[in-house]
């Protein structure tokens, strides 16, 4: 396993861009603290092997009114923007040149929150789907595989106020997670804005 501490990731069949100081901190500490307390968050159930589980973490699904998103077997209706995440997804849009309908935020309260093994591969993304993924409160380490593999391939750690930005074919050759930890851990806050071409 390695950590690459660079920003350009080199890996094959990928295309991932980390930036690590991406924002201030100060403005961090204050979108993360709106954020959390401003969120109506929610833990679906999904449905795994025939039995319901409740998702490891807390996530709420914003966006343009036609973004609705499937996956792990829910459909999600898009909250509509709030000022703060409009502002958000503006900064995001100028880093990335893309334009992007959609936020999940995903919030970690501990380290016994996750997020399994997956590729964001679906049909509503296109075949080159364009990931940016915001980072906030604890550093929490994000794990790459090759698809068809079981062991991790690649480790890197997100940081607060870090921009991961994964693009191209990545998602069809690779995988990633944030597995739970042991190790004491605050909580950690995610917003992945996306393009939702085809919603569902």
């Amino acid at each position: 396993m390695t950590l690459f501490p660079e920003t350009l990731l080199q890996l094959p069949g990928a295309d991932l861009e980390l930036r690590s100081t991406w924002l201030a901190p100060a403005t961090a500490d204050l979108w993360l603290h709106q954020l959390v307390e401003q969120t109506p968050w929610q833990q679906p159930r999904v449905r795994l092997y025939g039995r319901e589980h409740p998702l490891p973490r807390l996530v709420a699904w914003y966006g343009d009114a036609e973004a609705s998103y499937r996956y792990s077997g829910l459909t999600h209706r898009p909250l509509p923007w709030t000022p703060l995440l409009a502002q958000i997804r503006a900064r995001v849009i100028e880093a990335v040149g893309q334009p992007l309908n959609g936020v999940l935020l995903n919030y970690y309260r501990d380290g016994q929150d996750s997020m399994g093994w997956h590729s964001d591969d679906e049909r509503e993304l296109g075949p080159d789907p364009l990931i940016a993924s915001l980072n906030l409160g604890a550093t929490r380490r994000f794990d790459l595989r090759r698809k068809g593999q079981n062991r991790i391939g690649h480790s890197l750690w997100l940081e607060h106020g870090s921009l991961l930005v994964m693009r191209g074919p990545t998602q069809h050759y690779w995988q990633h997670q944030v597995a739970k930890t042991r190790n004491h851990c605050a909580p950690r806050l995610n917003l992945t804005f996306r393009l939702i071409r085809a919603p569902a």
